[in-house]
């Protein structure tokens, strides 16, 4: 069984879609699963949600986070299906840290293709669990924010909090 939730943050609903052992397969700024559902690889996506209230430590760490405990999603686990330079790339994202946003290029080095740059926004275009993969902490060369499947004010809130939280530290 595969089990959604939607919880309210600062910048709006955000709906995560899970397995039956709480890993994350979707997530993001939405009060709509069905605009999740599609974004989940053909082989593991479901044919049916269940609505749930909250989703245990999942749905904690998503207010934790949205309430300045920015490492709270990181122990969250998250399955995603590509080919193997993207799943590289997700695990890659997941390792940048809070309030320490990258340029696509850097994203494109760390991922071990320095001139896969555009294989790198592709990464990010693809991600299907925002928040838990953090492609909102890649940015264009110079610090233009560059494109958000959640909107540009979601990413530029995501990355004033992260960078709010890490200088108080």
């Amino acid at each position: 069984m595969t089990y959604f939730a939607t919880q309210l943050t600062p910048i709006g609903p955000f709906t995560t879609i899970v397995d039956t052992d709480d890993v994350v397969l979707a997530s993001g700024w939405t009060a709509e699963p069905e605009d999740l559902r599609p974004l989940i690889h053909p082989r593991i996506r479901p044919t049916e949600l269940h609505v749930r209230t909250e989703l245990g430590n999942v749905t904690r760490a998503v207010a934790a986070y949205h309430d300045g405990a920015i490492d709270a999603i990181d122990d969250i686990a998250v399955q995603q299906h590509s080919g193997e330079f993207l799943e590289h790339a997700w695990k890659i994202l997941r390792a940048v840290p809070a309030g320490a946003p990258i340029t696509y290029s850097a994203f494109a080095e760390l991922s071990g293709r320095p001139a896969a740059v555009r294989g790198a926004a592709s990464a990010c275009a693809r991600n299907a669990a925002a928040l838990f993969v953090p492609c909102h902490r890649v940015l264009r060369i110079g610090g233009n924010l560059g494109g958000f499947r959640w909107g540009l004010p979601a990413k530029r809130w995501l990355l004033d909090h992260e960078n709010a939280a890490a200088t108080r530290v």
